[in-house]
């Protein structure tokens, strides 16, 4: 059995959260000894397609015609779509038909949690839709001393400096305005959000945030990988993602591999397997964004970051890769 894994435009989604599942998918599948390529001109006995643009409908359509399994990675939807890029709130309505034209195409679905397959679902799409964690890859979050240092180092920041962290594309949906906010509430703090995007692609307001408007506990020091970030997951003093809607939020099965403390936006995707209290703490506004975060720094939070990291071993890549396995077996 070997698995076509395709991306289209890999150097482009190198630093998105499709990127990431790439990468993912291909180490969960060599866990499992499944052979898999990333080139359509290979042979192969199943097409699994995780990308919308041109190329994807060729390979689907190529795959149709030698008669090959499709399964499609519904990575993404309508509602992710929103609150994001200038114009997607007005093109969301297109790009959900889009998505329907090319779920469609596909034999079985795969997407990363049972709120999405709950979204898929209702676009009135009938194949089977299997949710399964995009993983995580729990030796590289371990926390490491030198990883700590390079982060501290890199920041120019003192040992005993707090400091909250997110990850994400400077969209308005990952709740970027709320980040801020909570920084002007803990000017003792200091704020890092990373990510990036081209400040182009995104609304004046927003753009206007990351430039100039905010205050000077807060950095936008842009996508940064290695031990750089790996140690600013386990060194930070929290991990707080407000972000308004996901598919699942690979950032945050990387904070909870790395030990961290999480605060998240309470939202439907996190029902069933993220609960407040037990491995993470939730909010619904900066006000008890706030209240969340006063408490991870004034108590004793190790239970909760303990069943957070076990939440994380529950979605490792070999894991995930035998999930991903037995969806292969079934379309044969």
């Amino acid at each position: 059995m070997k698995i076509l894994l395709y991306f289209e435009g890999q150097k482009l989604i190198a630093n998105s959260g499709i990127g990431h599942a790439m990468h993912h998918q291909m180490k969960a599948l060599a866990a499992n000894g499944v052979e898999y390529t990333l080139d359509p001109n290979d042979d192969y006995d199943v097409l699994h397609i995780n990308t919308y643009g041109i190329n994807s409908w060729r390979v689907i359509r190529d795959a149709k015609r030698k008669h090959k399994p499709v399964i499609y990675h519904a990575h993404s939807t309508e509602e992710d779509f929103r609150n994001s890029f200038i114009g997607s709130n007005l093109l969301a309505p297109f790009y959900r038909r889009y998505l329907v034209s090319l779920y469609r195409q596909a034999d079985v679905l795969i997407t990363p949690t049972p709120y999405s397959k709950k979204l898929i679902a209702g676009y009135g799409l009938k194949q089977p839709i299997y949710p399964i964690s995009n993983g995580i890859e729990l030796m590289k979050y371990e926390p490491k001393l030198e990883k700590e240092q390079a982060f501290r180092t890199h920041f120019n920041l003192d040992d005993d400096t707090q400091v909250v962290i997110s990850v994400g594309l400077l969209f308005a949906r990952k709740g970027i305005v709320d980040f801020v906010e909570i920084a002007r509430l803990n000017p003792e703090i200091k704020f890092i959000w990373f990510g990036h995007i081209n400040l182009a692609a995104i609304p004046a307001s927003i753009r206007r945030i990351v430039k100039e408007d905010h205050p000077d506990n807060v950095i936008f020091p842009g996508y940064i990988t290695g031990d750089v970030i790996e140690g600013a997951y386990s060194s930070a003093n929290a991990f707080l993602f407000p972000s308004y809607e996901e598919t699942e939020g690979i950032v945050v099965l990387e904070a909870l591999a790395s030990q961290q403390n999480v605060i998240v936006r309470d939202i439907p995707v996190y029902d069933g397997w993220l609960k407040d209290g037990q491995n993470v703490l939730k909010a619904s506004n900066v006000h008890e964004f706030n209240q969340q975060l006063q408490r991870v720094l004034t108590t004793d939070m190790s239970t909760i970051v303990h069943a957070g990291y076990q939440t994380a071993i529950e979605r490792d890549l070999k894991a995930v890769g035998a999930q991903l396995k037995q969806v292969y077996e079934q379309v044969l």
